[in-house]
């Protein structure tokens, strides 16, 4: 599908995608493949060189061993350099939020941006552009030529642990934020790789799962999103997953990759397996792998030129792979003597990250619920929000996530910023002096101790086994860790230990708890006393990469008098260093948290708060143990106390908003008690700010819900994500998310594409072409507001000689905004791929003719205007 229009008054997208009508099989939706030669990215937007020459001059002086190790990493996140053809080493990041670099520590801050879910709810493919550019211009700042991002698999079931890091359950609003955030990062010069390439929709299992995915919903639903976003966007780079795909692993789908990938979609961009993913030298290399990652120890390099010496490939075959790097090297501009695919002078400057951040996290904020007090006079209620600042005295700010704020998803995602400002902090700053805030936990949802920040002042100190410095930098909290790069100096042969150390001064007198956590010894002193001097424990059964970043706390207890400044050194002794040959790693944790009351006592302290003020805003959200990468949920509950929490401080106070920060659906079954309820995601580090100013007016909460939010765990239309020997069945076929809801008796809480605002729309007409749509609408109330305008098309008559299909199907959508009293239009596509299924049989789309309702509203079930049109 073409990308339509974003702005008030339909304003085109400066780069158009290709004409819709001209190949009905391109992409979802799409039209026309876009030109395949290495260089060209006219779909992006990002005019690059015809590089055919260079790379053939530079394939030419390399040897089969140069050529074979520049297919392997040479270390956790980079090839190696070549300087005698001007080849400098290509550096990759993990970047879906934020560019970590090759230092995983606080050394070197990056801007944390809200979770990709977050970006989806925006449903703004420009403002994903822009959160890439973002992006790229942090990536240059920290030496990255390629983020490991976009994360485009798909919301199949609540259930996925990585849910928060992929973007919707529908594969066109998937594919349309991919877009947008693709090329925005290429057009700051900065290479994508597209992941995880693909069927890998949940995290049990997830190295050796086999996902039996039948041929039309693997086309319609899965390959989708990726298939627009490289026929619209050509990415630089795909990420090819760890799982299988009906028995084949996908570095080795010959298939998937080489056929459809590069031959049917003429992805040019070079293909970079997961880490580790890659088990093969010769089915990887022949299944259409590039790059093994990480290094040095990898199927490629050695063993690679040794298979071809053996005869078991031929270096044509490598030269394939080799000739893609260099290509990449150069749009990137790591090969000289050719200009990059952007030029300096073009790539995208001084973007205020913060600013980004905060208009990201805003426009997010779903507003599920605004309705008048329940103990409000009908005639005179209104609803609670937006807050009128000027009339409040008392404001209580309630739960443990309004102050410790969980702004990012856990795993290989997780980035270190400058600062974060939490509900409690953005809400104090923006109400006026003199408006008292009240703060409670009421209830903490988690499990271990948070990671030590307020009141602490810490750097860490690598040591030799003689005491010799060999490298100190600053803390952001209590957390040091290193994956695949250790500071400069330190080495895992001259390392020894690890010192966190610095001063703690509490904000409150009382037995606090203190925790370390690591694998190796541990040595806690504070204040001149020794707390704990032992081994810590590592986290057996998990998954490997989970293991590294979340081991075993040890707590210890300690009374301390507010105020008193107290020495602290954290000591740690790795037992080892790395998950392997080349990748470097250590982890260790100091955590703190402040004296607390019993959970019964907590939870009647914030009642109290509540029923002596203006309005109580409770924050509930998940944690690390609930949702991250390496494992699946096992429910959909809130963490600890929470729903008691909400239940309780409603029933004080009929003025209570609730803000439910997590990256995937929960349960809500106190939903109808509240007046306000809204989402806020994993907001990035600017999330009190954002939510400052959506609760107080300044700004309108402009998300829509981008997966489809259950009542319970158990009318989910798809809960399995454990495997059964070893092999996952989609048994769902083409019908998960909103498509699977439709084909139940029961009504989820809130549908797909769901949000309020404050102002009202009206949908005033709707007109139809055979192969677009426009829509005009008037805003009714009282103040300006934006609109995200969905277009939904449902097949008629008698369907029953046709593929079973959704009652209807998210076919474009758009935003559109205007003053109070103001109509505004936007003109939306229709694509051709919206009339067609894969055909099995064929082995290709098929166009069903026919008649179809299109249908324009606010969400899958509130539609507001209906026309029909035939399709031959």
């Amino acid at each position: 599908m073409t990308d339509q229009p974003h702005a008030h008054h339909a304003t085109r997208d400066p780069h158009p995608a290709p004409d819709t009508e001209s190949d009905p099989g391109a992409g979802p939706g799409a039209g026309s493949a876009p030109d395949s030669r290495p260089g060209s990215d006219s779909a992006s937007g990002v005019n690059s060189p015809d590089y055919s020459a260079v790379v053939e001059r530079a394939l030419g002086a390399l040897d089969l061993d140069t050529k074979a190790r520049l297919l392997s990493g040479q270390d956790m996140w980079s090839l190696p350099a070549v300087p005698a053809i001007g080849l400098r080493s290509l550096v990759m990041s993990d970047g879906p939020i934020g560019v970590r670099g090759r230092l995983w520590s606080a050394e070197d801050p990056s801007v944390a941006l809200p979770s990709p879910t977050a970006l989806a709810a925006t449903w703004d493919p420009e403002l994903a552009r822009r959160a890439g550019r973002l992006l790229a211009q942090e990536a240059r700042r920290k030496g990255v030529h390629v983020l490991l991002a976009p994360t485009v698999n798909l919301h199949r079931s609540p259930l996925g642990g990585r849910h928060f890091e992929c973007y919707a359950e529908d594969p066109l609003l998937t594919g349309m934020i991919g877009a947008g955030y693709v090329r925005g990062v290429q057009e700051g010069g900065v290479g994508t790789t597209v992941k995880h390439f693909v069927g890998n929709d949940a995290e049990t299992d997830r190295f050796t799962v086999d996902n039996r995915i039948a041929p039309r919903p693997l086309r319609e639903l899965y390959l989708a999103a990726f298939e627009h976003i490289v026929t619209h966007a050509r990415p630089w780079g795909v990420m090819t997953a760890y799982n299988q795909v009906n028995g084949t692993t996908m570095t080795e789908h010959h298939h998937l990759v080489t056929e459809v990938l590069r031959g049917e979609w003429g992805f040019d961009g070079c293909n970079v397996s997961d880490w580790t993913a890659a088990r093969h030298t010769v089915r990887a290399l022949r299944g259409g792998l590039d790059v093994a990652m990480p290094g040095p120890r990898t199927v490629f390099g050695a063993p690679l030129a040794a298979a071809v010496r053996a005869g078991l490939l031929a270096e044509t075959e490598v030269d394939a792979a080799v000739r893609r790097v260099l290509v990449l090297a150069a749009r990137t501009g790591a090969l000289d003597g050719v200009p990059p695919a952007v030029a300096p002078a073009d790539v995208p400057q001084g973007i205020d990250g913060r600013a980004v951040a905060r208009e990201v996290a805003r426009r997010a904020v779903v507003l599920l619920r605004n309705e008048p007090p329940g103990q409000a006079p009908e005639e005179d209620a209104a609803p609670v929000l937006p807050l009128d600042a000027a009339a409040l005295r008392r404001v209580a700010v309630i739960g443990a996530a309004a102050r410790d704020a969980r702004v990012l998803g856990g795993g290989s995602a997780t980035v270190f910023p400058a600062q974060i400002v939490s509900p409690l902090a953005g809400l104090r700053a923006a109400l006026p002096d003199g408006v008292e805030v009240a703060f409670a936990t009421g209830a903490d949802p988690r499990t271990r101790v948070p990671h030590a920040r307020d009141g602490f002042t810490l750097s860490a100190r690598y040591l030799a086994a003689d005491g010799r410095l060999l490298a100190e930098h600053q803390q952001f909290d209590g957390r040091v860790q290193a994956l695949g790069t250790l500071p400069d100096g330190v080495t895992r042969q001259n390392l020894h230990a690890v010192e966190l150390t610095g001063s703690f001064t509490p904000r409150t007198s009382g037995t606090h708890t203190l925790a370390v956590a690591g694998s190796g010894r541990l040595r806690l002193t504070l204040g001149g006393t020794v707390l704990f001097d032992g081994e810590g424990a590592g986290q057996e059964g998990a998954d490997p990469f989970e293991a590294l970043l979340n081991p075993a706390e040890r707590r210890i207890g300690a009374d301390l008098t507010e105020g008193e400044e107290l020495p602290l050194t954290l000591r740690f002794v790795p037992q080892s260093l790395g998950l392997g040959e080349g990748a470097d790693a250590l982890t260790f944790v100091l955590g703190h948290s402040e004296p607390q009351l019993d959970g019964d006592a907590e939870i009647e302290e914030a009642v109290r708060a509540a029923a002596g003020a203006d309005v109580a805003i409770v924050v509930v959200a998940t944690t690390e143990e609930v949702e991250s990468e390496g494992f699946d949920r096992t429910d959909l509950r809130l963490p600890g106390r929470q729903d008691e929490l909400v239940a309780r401080v409603a029933a004080a106070n009929p003025r209570t908003v609730v803000v439910v920060n997590s990256g995937s659906p929960v349960e809500l079954p106190w939903r109808d008690e509240v007046p306000a309820l809204l989402l806020s995601w994993f907001p990035g580090q600017e999330a009190g700010s954002a939510l400052a100013d959506v609760l107080l007016g300044a700004h309108e909460p402009g998300g829509r819900l981008p997966t489809t939010w259950p009542a319970r765990l158990a009318d989910a239309p798809v809960t399995t994500v454990t495997p059964t020997d070893g092999t996952l069945h989609y048994t769902e076929g083409p019908f998960i998310g909103y498509r699977a809801w439709q084909h139940t008796t029961t009504a989820p809480a809130y549908p797909f594409g769901h949000g309020l605002g404050y102002t009202d729309w009206e949908y005033e007409c709707l007109d139809t072409t055979p192969d677009s749509v426009r829509v005009r609408l008037h805003n009714a109330g009282a103040r300006a507001g934006r609109e995200v305008v969905q277009i939904y098309l449902a097949p008629t008559g008698d369907t029953s000689a046709e593929p079973e299909r959704p009652a209807r199907w998210l076919v474009g959508f758009a935003t559109v905004e205007a003053g109070p009293g103001e109509s505004t239009e936007t003109e939306i596509p229709l694509p051709a791929r919206a009339f067609e299924v894969w055909s099995e049989p064929d082995g290709g789309w098929r166009r069903i003719p026919g008649t179809y309702t299109v249908e324009a509203g606010r969400s899958s079930a509130d539609l507001r205007l209906a026309a029909q049109i035939t399709a031959e």
